[in-house]
C-alpha cells in the first residue's frame, strides 16, 4: 500500500514575531498578559492590549511595524530566499468573531520573500500579516473573545509539496523553529501558540486536504500519519477524498472535518488602501544580511570540527543556543588560561568535560527563563580544579549547585565546605596501609587476579578518608604496595 499511494505534503507555518508592538498599531505585543483571579490560566487578563486600530474602530488608520518587516527579511535571507524589491499589503476578507475588521491585512500577490530552500525542501513564499484574536468557547451557550492577540505580527511560511512522510515534516518544522530562535525574531514556542503548523496532504498528487492548527511537533507527526492512512482507506474502497479543512482531536488521535476548503476567490483579495507599497532596497538587504548570526547547521559542523565533540553532545548544545553560547564562553576562558601558562595540559579533555557538565548538570538548575546565573570564568575554574583532581566528581556537582545558588567563586565554596580531595601520597599511604592490614581476603583476591577486589579496596580508602581521597592516586598506591 505504501508504494501504491505516495504521500505529497506541504506545510504552512505561522510564527508570531518578537516585536515590542503590534503589526499596525502601538499596542504592546503581549497576548499572554498576567493571569488575574477568576480568569482561566490559558486566557490571562483579556482585552488589555487593544486600541482603536486593532479593534477596527471607524476612522482608525494602520501604521506598518518596521521591525516586523526586517524580521521577515532576515528569515528569508537565512532560508536562501529571494527578497521582493517591490511589495504591498492586501485585505483578505472573511467573517469570524475574533477578526474585528471583517478582513485580515496580509500579503497575497507579492510576498516579502520567495523561492527559498531548507535542505531539500523548497520554500514557496514567506509573507507578513496580522494575527487574529482568540475565541474562548464556554461549555454553556456563549463564547468570549479576547483581542489581545489581534494585530500581532504574524509571519507565514509556505513550502512546496516536497515532503514525503510525517517524520520529515516534523524535522523540517523543528529545524525552522531553531533557525527563528537563532535569528531572535521569535521564541516560536508551540505551547504558547507562537508557532502553529498546518499540513496539506494528498496521495498520488490527488485531492489535497488541509489539517489546521497543529500545536506540537508530536501532533504534526501524528496528524499527518493518521491522514495518510485515512486517505488510503478511502481510495482503497474506490471513494473520493474531499477537498476540505480538518482539525486534530488529540483525545481520539484522529482528524475531523471542519469545513469545505475555501479558494482564494472566496477571500476577495484587494490592495490595502490605507497602507503604502514598500520598496526594499539592496542596501537594506545587505545591512540585514550582516545581522544574521551563525545558524544551527553551521554551528553544529564547527563544534564537531573545532572542539572534537561527539555529534550527540553537539546536537544538544546547538539545540539550546544559550547553552552553546555559555559553552563557548567557558572554552574561551580555558584557552586564555592556556595561553597565559595557568594551564599546562592538553585543553581538549577540559573542553569535553565542560560540555558534559553543561549538558548533564545545568538542566537541574536552570529555570524556564533559560538564565544562567554563574559566570563562564567561574565555571571554567570549576572544570579545571575537577580535572586536576582537587575535587571529586560528586564534589564538583555540590560546588556547581552552590554556585547556581549563591554565585560564589568555586575555590571559596571548596574551602568553606572542605571538599578538597586528599592527593598527598604520604597521607594516603598511611590510610591504605591500615586498609591492607585489616582486609587480608580482598588483598589475597587481588593478588589472584580479581580486579573487583581492587575496586573494593579503593572504596574502603574513600570511606576511610570520608570521600576526600583522590581515587586515582589511591589506586596507584594500592597497586604499588600489593606488587
Amino acid at each position: 500500500m505504501a508504494n501504491k499511494y505516495e504521500p505529497t505534503i506541504g506545510l504552512e507555518i505561522h510564527v508570531e514575531l518578537k516585536t515590542k508592538t503590534k503589526m499596525f498599531c502601538a499596542c504592546l505585543n503581549d497576548p499572554l498578559v498576567p493571569t488575574v483571579v477568576g480568569i482561566p490560566t490559558e486566557v490571562g487578563k483579556p482585552n488589555i492590549n487593544i486600541c482603536s486600530v486593532c479593534t477596527a474602530q471607524p476612522g482608525s488608520m494602520p501604521v506598518i511595524n518596521e521591525k516586523a518587516i526586517y524580521s521577515v527579511i532576515k528569515a528569508g535571507l537565512a532560508l536562501n530566499c529571494k527578497i521582493a524589491e517591490h511589495t504591498w499589503f492586501e485585505r483578505k476578507n472573511y467573517f469570524y468573531p475574533d477578526l474585528p475588521k471583517g478582513y485580515q491585512i496580509t500579503q497575497f500577490e507579492s510576498p516579502l520573500c520567495y523561492e527559498g530552500k531548507l535542505d531539500n525542501i523548497r520554500i514557496r513564499r514567506i509573507h507578513l500579516e496580522e494575527d487574529v484574536g482568540k475565541s474562548i468557547h464556554d461549555k454553556g451557550d456563549y463564547s468570549l473573545v479576547d483581542y489581545n492577540r489581534a494585530g500581532v505580527p504574524l509571519m507565514e511560511l509556505v513550502t512546496e509539496p516536497d515532503i514525503r512522510n510525517a517524520g520529515q515534516a516534523k524535522k523540517f518544522a523543528q529545524d525552522l523553529q531553531l533557525i527563528f530562535k537563532y535569528l531572535g525574531i521569535s521564541d516560536a514556542d508551540m505551547e504558547k501558540g507562537q508557532m502553529r503548523v498546518e499540513a496539506n496532504i494528498s496521495l498520488n498528487m490527488g485531492t489535497k486536504v488541509e489539517v489546521k492548527n497543529l500545536n506540537s511537533f508530536r501532533v504534526v507527526e501524528k496528524a499527518i500519519e493518521y491522514e495518510i492512512i485515512r486517505q488510503q482507506a478511502i481510495l482503497e474502497e474506490d471513494g473520493k477524498v474531499i477537498h476540505e479543512t480538518r482539525g486534530w482531536d488529540d483525545s481520539k488521535q484522529e482528524t475531523f472535518s471542519q469545513r469545505i476548503k475555501e479558494t482564494s476567490d472566496d477571500y476577495r483579495y484587494f490592495s490595502e488602501p490605507d497602507l503604502p507599497p514598500l520598496e526594499i532596497s539592496k542596501n537594506l538587504i545587505k545591512e540585514l544580511q550582516t545581522e544574521i548570526p551563525e545558524l544551527p547547521f553551521t554551528k553544529k559542523k564547527r563544534f564537531i570540527e573545532e572542539y572534537k565533540l561527539p555529534e550527540k553532545s553537539v546536537e544538544v548544545l546547538v539545540n539550546f543556543k544559550y547553552l552553546a553560547d555559555f559553552f563557548e564562553g567557558a572554552v574561551s576562558e580555558l584557552k586564555a588560561w592556556l595561553e597565559s601558562g595557568k594551564i599546562k595540559t592538553d585543553i581538549n579533555p577540559l573542553i569535553k568535560l565542560s560540555a558534559n557538565y553543561i549538558i548533564t548538570e545545568f538542566p537541574k538548575f536552570i529555570s524556564k527563563t533559560e538564565e544562567i546565573n554563574i559566570t563562564a570564568e567561574n565555571f571554567a575554574e570549576l572544570i579545571y580544579i575537577t580535572f586536576i583532581g582537587d575535587i571529586s566528581s560528586s564534589g564538583a556537582q555540590e560546588v556547581l549547585k552552590e554556585m547556581f545558588k549563591t554565585g560564589a567563586d568555586p575555590s571559596q565554596i571548596v574551602e568553606s565546605k572542605n571538599l578538597k580531595q586528599v592527593s598527598d601520597e604520604g597521607e594516603l599511604s598511611e590510610i591504605i596501609d591500615k586498609i591492607i592490614k585489616n582486609n587480608p581476603q580482598p588483598v589475597e583476591d587481588y593478588k589472584k587476579g580479581k580486579e573487583t577486589a581492587l575496586q573494593f579496596l579503593i572504596g574502603l580508602a574513600m570511606r576511610e578518608s570520608k570521600g576526600k581521597a583522590n581515587p586515582n592516586i589511591a589506586r596507584e598506591i594500592i597497586i604499588k604496595k600489593l606488587k
